[in-house]
């Protein structure tokens, strides 16, 4: 009993101080009619035709998309169906998968725990995942399958993870065949899983394999975010739905994003559907089962790619970005530390004059994206999903957009960039 009780007093302690309260008190979002935050509602009437046309085309089996200014929802809409088997049409709160869209969740959790001084962005790994100690780098892959190593030049830091320079491959949709096999032979599991694994058993697997190449040397997407998320189960002492539940959605309301969804919600989970003789049909098992929200073990919490969520949930996200760190009184983020989460940390190895820098797990417009023109300001942050979700937060202009679809190997889809272009016209003030 008094162990019990110990535990209790650590947990509510910890809770505490994740959570304060702030001097601001910014809203939760609500709606409000566009042109009372300076959005034309003709010109949003444009977005709901593109979106409505493209099921009709069938470019795309369904759709829902959201639009926030200034705190306000003026856009929230739903199209097409839900289910391929059943025809069940879409509704606005419907649950997708969000894949990637997960990674910028870890990284505030990442962020909340080094604000607390419980390391440094340039410790090693290794300091807290001991298996990372004395990374190799891939030298030649022979073949009867074995590999040849070298050292790396340096150890593989939190930084590192955060920003895809750290090395590490992507298992199966990694873009060097090499790694696919070596990863595959490793018993590496890859971005969702129905099997009884937990995300320590696969990163301390992870942590054995060589690197692409030495840490902070390239950018290479990658696990690194998994791992993060096995390293805030080490640092907090918590397990990793346990963490985002009591200090990120349930302090922002996220009610229906979770790792894996209870009974009463999962008929809300949108199908990953795909295309064949011009027909919308439920996308097969692959490495992968589509029903992984719902259906397995339960215990795989992929801090790269594993939450499913709603446009709403994930916008209420975003807008405490914008609000500096801050959403109904309780402040997750200080605003300083996220100027340095949104300040560029890869230089040019994302590409020279590509448009896009990368902070720590989001992507970031820079001057050249500005002026390519239809992807917002500078400083504006964005990302997107394996099954085709994505979304921006532009934060000169406090517009949010986001866009979700549930598809694989779909092609001649144009929604996505057509969106986020036509957002930034429908600006009336």
């Amino acid at each position: 009993m008094k162990f019990r009780l110990t535990l209790l007093i650590v947990f509510i302690t910890t809770i505490l101080r994740a959570q304060t309260p702030s001097l601001q008190n910014s809203p939760f979002l609500t709606y409000a009619h566009p042109s009372s935050v300076g959005m034309s509602p003709e010109r949003l009437e444009r977005i709901d035709n593109m979106l409505s046309d493209a099921v009709k085309r069938n470019e795309i089996p369904g759709v829902v998309a959201l639009i926030v200014r200034n705190g306000k929802i003026v856009y929230h809409k739903a199209h097409g169906s839900a289910d391929a088997t059943t025809n069940r049409l879409l509704k606005t709160d419907d649950i997708f998968r969000i894949a990637s869209q997960t990674k910028g969740i870890t990284s505030t959790a990442v962020m909340m725990l080094w604000e607390e001084g419980k390391f440094r962005l340039d410790d090693p790994i290794s300091k807290y995942i001991p298996e990372f100690a004395k990374p190799q780098v891939l030298d030649s892959l022979l073949p009867d399958g074995t590999y040849t190593t070298k050292p790396a030049n340096k150890e593989i830091t939190i930084r590192h993870l955060i920003t895809h320079t750290s090395g590490l491959g992507y298992g199966m949709i990694d873009g060097d065949p090499r790694f696919k096999s070596i990863y595959s032979k490793a018993g590496i599991t890859d971005l969702f899983s129905t099997e009884n694994i937990s995300i320590g058993e696969s990163v301390k697997k992870l942590a054995k394999l060589p690197l692409h190449h030495h840490p902070g040397e390239k950018y290479t997407y990658s696990e690194g975010l998994d791992v993060l998320g096995y390293f805030i189960e080490v640092v907090s002492g918590m397990p990793l739905d346990e963490f985002f539940k009591t200090r990120i959605f349930d302090p922002l309301q996220m009610n229906d994003t979770r790792f894996y969804l209870p009974d009463a919600k999962k008929d809300r989970l949108v199908s990953i559907q795909t295309k064949k003789d011009n027909k919308w049909i439920p996308y097969p098992v692959t490495f992968y089962d589509p029903d992984y929200p719902i259906k397995g073990a339960k215990m795989f919490f992929s801090g790269g790619a594993g939450l499913s969520s709603t446009a709403k949930d994930y916008a209420t996200f975003l807008q405490m970005y914008l609000n500096g760190g801050e959403i109904n009184g309780i402040r997750l983020l200080s605003r300083t530390t996220i100027k340095t989460m949104m300040s560029n940390q890869v230089g040019d190895l994302r590409g020279v004059n590509s448009g896009s820098d990368y902070g720590l797990a989001f992507g970031l417009v820079d001057a050249n994206g500005q002026a390519q023109g239809g992807r917002g300001s500078e400083g504006t942050f964005e990302w997107g999903g394996y099954f085709n979700t994505q979304y921006f937060a532009d934060p000169k202009e406090q517009i949010i957009g986001i866009i979700m679809k549930q598809t694989q190997a779909l092609f001649g889809d144009e929604t996505s960039w057509k969106f986020k272009q036509m957002v930034f016209q429908a600006v009336d003030d």
